[in-house]
């Protein structure tokens, strides 16, 4: 908020713009904001947008507010003129040198985005820094300028008439943040703009105006949603590791499953040297460490990138296969956790959810928590652990999200919300081989009429007090099983040890996608998302039209249910052995573009990639009234688009692998 020292104040259209005067803090009031203090006194305001640059991180402190970003010195130099170069030519982009070039009044402007940038100030940005600059580092950019000077050798021969320094703000993943805090209602953040501010200025105005206006974004904001944001994230620590890595990475080859480098081993599973023992290769989400594969003996514990199939490829196939012909054991630790007590805590969790959540206790619940358009906020389970104790199960990744979305609707409530993500552990035992391994550790009845599929109970498995809960994300017979921190290692060796005989591995993240994908499970955030609602996503079986009192978004739903399917996700599998699909690619029909993946990921059942993904019949379609039907999907040619070619892919509303869903029963 700070600005130049430029001392005036004007009025443009019923809009006060004052200038050379700070904001040193936000007023709040009952989880809201009231408006903001300044140097010369508060000013009320009934919503407040934090757009401040590399000062918002400071600003929003002031309030509890995370907002993850830190200044970086940038580059660009920009040269005497030069002959020929004329107003209009195109700006390159050189991503393999990390420098863009552009004309600029007949001279040339080089900017460079090195590998790894210098972090500037990490303790906090001055207060009447503005329109600064800093000083020259020929040390640091030197190498980038060489590289330039290859590519454009004019840039050696010709005079500087400007080497520029100046710090912009950047985010750890390199993407700008979005949307109101989830900590503060009506408090929202625009910031973290990496370079990209100018572009990205019109949409992102519009996009805020309407989302105060609405209180819900236009569309699917959620890649740039400030609720992606951690708390770790704010560390001056993480954050000086982690920025210098993401500055560069925009130019950078985005391979798919690339792995960040930098800020690792934040956050840790207590079965994290086990799984490593095992030859785990990790990944990071939400700062955990999970394994996204487990190496072959003597395999190089290492991603070696491309488009096509990687080094990890045949290592998760032996991981897949075990899940379909035996058992996997995959470590899902970092699924967030939350105990849900008191009074009150049926009847929010009952209005947050499409299913019925007023169920028997020790039954597990699928569910989705929609807005009030029906779209799905949240894709999650929720298990009743007692008359008025609830547990709920989401994703890593959805975890300051999704307790933002239920801490707003439990306010004035009377229950309590603890997050005990980091106290309980959880290990998948996935796998037609899962109840045979659990009988040898437990005396626990685990048939079907004495454990059914959606039942959890409190077990004693290997001497070790277990909560298992009966749910897969891999479409087969498995458990999750809940421990604390301090037995998860004891349970695990037990496991191994009684499954030794039975074809039981380890299995990593990589796999889970890849069987979950083959079996038809949907990901929040690529599968479904706010502008999806359960019915297009087909999860109509997960709503209760007729619980009592309704949940949030019924009417919406019911205005569609009855309504034929003109977007719908749809499963599909490419015909080409020799193609891969990770999400975004073109799905055609009969020439025509009708939608666009979800995600995709190789089935090793099915020998070829598989990907979902919503499709609509397109406005010269005759049967665009009848909607996405079979008869509409038998009647027509589809193809993915990959690398620009169209490939054959057959499409199908159930699922490739076990469309009744009979595994989980077994």
């Amino acid at each position: 908020m700070s600005s130049p020292t430029a001392n005036f104040r004007t009025r443009i259209a019923s809009v006060d713009v004052i200038e050379g005067v700070a904001v040193t803090g936000l007023e709040i009031s009952a989880e809201r904001v009231t408006g903001v203090a300044t140097e010369r006194g508060p000013i009320e305001a009934e919503t407040v947008v934090l757009a401040s640059g590399m000062w918002t991180r400071q600003l929003a402190a002031t309030a509890g507010i995370n907002v993850p970003l830190q200044a970086c010195e940038h580059f660009y130099i920009v040269t005497e003129p030069i002959e020929g170069v004329a107003p209009g030519m195109p700006t390159v982009r050189d991503p393999t040198n990390y420098t863009y070039f552009k004309e600029e009044t007949g001279k040339i402007m080089a900017g460079f985005f090195e590998p790894r940038g210098k972090i500037w100030n990490l303790d906090g940005i001055p207060r009447d820094f503005a329109f600064g600059t800093l000083p020259e580092d020929w040390d640091h950019v030197g190498p980038i300028f060489e590289r330039a000077i290859h590519r454009m050798p004019v840039l050696g021969e010709i005079g500087l008439q400007l080497f520029f320094n100046g710090p912009e703000s950047f985010t750890p993943d390199g993407v700008y943040y979005l949307g109101e805090s989830p900590e503060v209602d009506r408090c929202f953040v625009a910031a973290g703009f990496n370079s990209v501010g100018i572009q990205s200025a019109g949409g992102v105005g519009w996009a805020i105006a309407d989302w105060i206006i609405d209180g819900h974004p236009p569309m699917d904001l959620s890649a740039v949603d400030i609720r992606r944001a951690f708390a770790f994230q704010g560390d001056p620590g993480y954050l000086d590791a982690r920025i210098s890595e993401s500055l560069g990475l925009l130019y950078a080859m985005h391979w798919p499953f690339r792995q960040y480098e930098s800020a690792r081993d934040v956050r840790r599973s207590p079965l994290h040297e086990r799984f490593d023992t095992a030859g785990a290769v990790f990944g990071e989400t939400a700062g955990w460490e999970r394994p996204n594969w487990i190496a072959a003996d003597g395999q190089k514990r290492d991603y070696e990138y491309s488009w096509g199939k990687q080094n990890w490829f045949e290592a998760s196939g032996v991981e897949c296969e075990a899940v379909r012909t035996a058992v996997g054991l995959f470590d899902q630790t970092s699924f967030v956790k939350l105990e849900v007590t008191g009074p009150d805590a049926l009847a929010v969790l009952n209005h947050l959810s499409a299913n019925e959540i007023d169920v028997a206790i020790g039954k597990a619940v699928y569910t989705q928590w929609c807005n009030d358009r029906g779209g799905i906020e949240a894709d999650l389970t929720v298990t009743r652990r007692g008359h008025d104790r609830f547990f709920v199960v989401t994703a890593a990744a959805a975890g300051t999200r999704d307790m933002a979305w239920l801490r707003r609707a439990a306010r004035g409530r009377d229950l309590t919300v603890s997050d005990v993500t980091e106290r309980i552990a959880m290990l998948g035992l996935m796998g037609p081989n899962a109840r045979a391994v659990l009988t040898r550790l437990t005396d626990a009845d685990l048939s079907n009429d004495g454990f059914g599929f959606g039942t959890a109970r409190d077990i004693t498995v290997a001497g070790v007090e277990v909560f298992a809960n009966r749910m897969t994300y891999v479409g087969e017979l498995g458990w999750e099983l809940y421990v604390s921190y301090e037995d998860a290692v004891t349970l695990h060796d037990a496991l191994v040890d009684a499954g030794s005989d039975l074809g039981l591995r380890h299995a990593g993240y990589h796999a889970m996608n890849s069987l979950r994908l083959e079996a038809g499970y949907r990901h929040w955030g690529h599968d479904i998302t706010d502008e999806d609602t359960p019915l297009e996503a087909g999860l109509g079986f997960a709503v209760a039209w007729d619980c009592a009192g309704g949940f949030r978004g019924r009417e919406a739903l019911l205005a569609q249910r009855d309504r034929p399917r003109t977007k719908r996700l749809i499963q599909f599998r490419l015909e080409d052995p020799d193609r891969l699909l990770y999400h975004d690619e073109p799905i055609l029909r009969n020439g025509e573009l009708v939608g666009r993946t979800t995600g995709g990921m190789w089935s090793y059942t099915e020998g070829r990639a598989l990907a979902m993904g919503y499709v609509s019949p397109g406005p010269d379609d005759p049967d665009q009234d009848a909607g996405v039907t079979r008869d509409w999907l038998d009647g027509g040619h589809f193809e993915i688009e990959v690398a620009t070619e169209p490939i054959a892919a057959t499409p199908s509303i159930r699922s490739f692998y076990d469309p009744r869903n009979e595994r989980v029963r077994l």
